[in-house]
């Protein structure tokens, strides 16, 4: 379906505040010494605002360079490795900032990857920004776009005061502490794919910081 929907800023807060209401009566295209540019559409866009459809086509450029890599690198696991991915949830994992709604549906060309993977016993780790107390909601949100989760990092009230790239960081090492190789690193933010802890990283267009 076309849909031409302008881009609004929803926040963390607002995102948690329908999430638990719900519940009750839920500058490139990737990082690293080959990493792609963002399309030219979504160069252009960065200081106005931008339609879904165009926001699709460069989360779908993105994707088209990142799953020849996981092909090629789920492949290649070496005997006995645990091989994982990790993802950023908002304009990443899922559609947040056009039109919310929930159950929030699946960004459909980081689903698609993030299947493949899955299929072949690739763990999925969600780490995000979004507070504890709207764990469980967005939980379900994931399983029910699709994704089969291996854990949802969210932050705790401690973490609220924390540089977020730096929380973000610290739950990459902890996910590798329990074994796993994290083979790609996917978000829209510098602060989803900072610090390392990663073989490779994608970035999803945020147009200069547009989208949460």
């Amino acid at each position: 379906m076309n849909r031409q929907l302008r881009l609004r800023r929803v926040s963390t807060a607002a995102v948690s505040a329908a999430a638990l209401v719900a519940l009750a009566h839920p500058a490139e295209a990737a990082t690293g010494t080959d990493a792609p540019a963002l399309t030219t559409a979504a160069a252009a866009s960065a200081a106005a605002d931008v339609d879904y459809d165009t926001w699709q086509k460069d989360c779908r450029a993105v994707m088209d360079q990142a799953l020849p890599y996981l092909k090629e690198r789920i492949a290649d696991a070496a005997p006995g490795e645990k091989q994982a991915i990790v993802l950023d949830i908002d304009n990443t994992s899922l559609e947040t900032d056009f039109g919310f709604s929930y159950p929030q549906p699946a960004n459909r060309p980081v689903l698609e990857a993030a299947q493949y993977a899955q299929e072949r016993g690739v763990a999925l780790f969600f780490v995000t920004a979004r507070p504890g107390i709207i764990e469980a909601p967005t939980e379900w949100n994931l399983a029910h776009a699709g994704y089969e989760s291996s854990g949802v990092h969210v932050r705790g009230f401690l973490d609220l005061f924390r540089d977020v790239a730096e929380y973000k960081t610290e739950q990459r090492a902890e996910i590798e502490s329990k074994g796993y190789t994290i083979i790609a690193n996917i978000g829209n933010s510098a602060t989803d794919l900072s610090g390392g802890h990663a073989e490779k990283t994608f970035k999803l267009p945020d147009y200069d910081g547009q989208l949460s």
